[in-house]
């Protein structure tokens, strides 16, 4: 009776270990593709025949920024993150043979969406991310289904105090190589994540670690110089993009890091200018707010979703 009850203890005992767990039900997989002469690569996760999220990374980092947030988003869609070129596992080519303009990359990221068949999605946007994905709506419109703006700033409202800084160089780019080399320092990097945080135990350190030695590998900074300096087109094209969420009112949910320095709230509260009815959460977060606030924007992100079913 004894060897009886504690076979089938151990048989239940088995069979919940071996039920999954419903946000990793769904495993990511890792591909590589040539689009525009370079290798991308991207994660991707969910049914296929799934509604899809494109998440757009920002700087830089790359789609192993959404690792924690894919698995809990796939049990009900579809997610495709490519890293750009010139970041994550994608090729980087020289600036001589790849031109790495913000267009160039919308391009590039727009044609792998063709190439995968991806016709009709929403776009996650992060950072980099923003005029990377306005960018291709403006080109492409048809597919947007709807808008995640997570810490993506198309405000002037919405640019911190270092910005001020970096227009200088943009105007005379050879008087000030200091703001190329603070730009791509260790102490921005490691701050690019852990500015504005209130729980900095819950940063993990490999991420800025990481980032930095990829920013440290021959030819980036040539690359991401290039990137600064065409930045400036973005700022140029807010009021553009700002017009086009007025004229097209796709369903739009901001969430944002409350704490960055870098693309502040003002920039989150300036959409319900040109989107009355867009959903706004600040969170008590900073920039990379996935870093500390991933369960939260889950939620979020789900329950916006389930109320603007395709």
């Amino acid at each position: 009776m004894k060897d009886t009850t504690v076979m089938a203890a151990s048989s239940a005992l088995s069979s919940a270990e071996a039920a999954p767990v419903e946000s990793m039900s769904r495993t990511t997989t890792y591909h590589r593709v040539q689009v525009d002469g370079v290798e991308i690569f991207y994660r991707e996760a969910g049914p296929p025949n799934a509604p899809t999220i494109v998440l757009l990374h920002g700087f830089p980092a790359s789609s192993r920024q959404f690792d924690t947030l894919i698995p809990l988003l796939a049990t009900r869609y579809h997610l495709i993150a490519p890293d750009y070129p010139g970041f994550g596992q994608s090729d980087a080519p020289p600036p001589s043979t790849y031109t790495y303009t913000f267009d160039h990359l919308a391009q590039t990221v727009g044609n792998l969406l063709a190439a995968l068949n991806i016709n009709h999605y929403t776009l996650y946007l992060n950072d980099y991310g923003a005029p990377i994905g306005f960018r291709m709506i403006l080109a492409h419109p048809k597919p947007l289904h709807a808008l995640i703006v997570q810490n993506g700033n198309i405000y002037e409202d919405g640019l911190g105090a270092k910005w001020a800084k970096i227009a200088e160089y943009w105007a005379d780019p050879e008087a000030h190589p200091e703001v190329v080399n603070a730009f791509l320092s260790f102490e921005a990097t490691e701050q690019r994540h852990t500015a504005g945080t209130s729980h900095p135990d819950r940063y993990n350190p490999d991420s800025w670690t990481d980032e930095y030695a990829h920013l440290s590998k021959p030819g980036q900074r040539e690359i991401q110089t290039d990137l600064l300096y065409d930045y400036r087109t973005n700022v140029a094209c807010y009021p553009k993009w700002q017009a086009w969420l007025r004229d097209h009112k796709p369903p739009t949910l901001v969430v944002w890091g409350a704490n960055d320095p870098s693309f502040t709230a003002p920039g989150a509260k300036a959409f319900k200018r040109d989107l009355p009815d867009a959903e706004i959460h600040l969170l008590d977060a900073g920039h990379f707010a996935l870093d500390e606030k991933t369960d939260e924007i889950a939620s979020i992100i789900l329950n916006f979703m389930s109320r603007h079913p395709e």
